[in-house]
């Protein structure tokens, strides 16, 4: 009985150290994915480029399929710079975003229909640059990917994930003022 005792306690102690060490992790992890990344990072600029007429946005897409933001505002004729970010860990291959930015008059659905059979270019249909302003490269979990333009005329623009499916709810307004 005495044996026994020792081996209950003994895989109690064992089970507990076990237990406290994931849990640890885990606050630690959703602590990091509640962290907002900013939408426009101007403090960030390095001094000289103070004057700069380039805005920043960061936007962030997750394993949920959802954006950060779901509008952004530039100034026409500016040059803007847009960096997308996957908070997600899943592949790219699964659950893959890019940033698409549609120029006006182009249907939604029907570029997204378009864009979910066209692996091969990364979900960008070929043939489709007339209805594009800009998009990002694909990237997966914890990748980052960047672009640069000129924001076109004053107007609203769509903007959404073209990967498959990913559209009904990756989408929102690119809003030139």
């Amino acid at each position: 009985m005495n044996k026994r005792h020792i081996n209950y306690v003994l895989v109690t102690i064992f089970s507990l150290v076990i237990f406290t060490s994931c849990g640890g992790e885990k606050k630690e992890e959703q602590q990091k994915e509640t962290i907002k990344l900013g939408v426009q990072k101007e403090e960030e600029e390095p001094k000289a480029d103070v004057n700069s007429n380039v805005t920043e946005i960061v936007i962030t897409g997750d394993d949920m399929m959802k954006f950060d933001l779901s509008e952004i505002k530039v100034k026409a004729g500016q040059k803007v710079k847009i960096t997308l970010r996957h908070k997600g860990k899943m592949d790219v291959n699964v659950m893959g975003h890019n940033f698409v930015i549609l120029k006006q008059g182009v249907d939604v659905a029907e570029f997204g229909a378009k864009a979910a059979v066209a692996r091969d270019t990364k979900y960008i249909p070929a043939g489709s640059e007339k209805d594009i302003v800009a998009h990002t490269d694909l990237i997966g979990g914890g990748q980052t990917s960047s672009i640069e333009f000129d924001a076109p005329e004053a107007g609203t623009y769509d903007f959404l994930c073209s990967f498959p499916g990913h559209y009904a709810l990756m989408k929102g307004k690119f809003i030139v003022e």
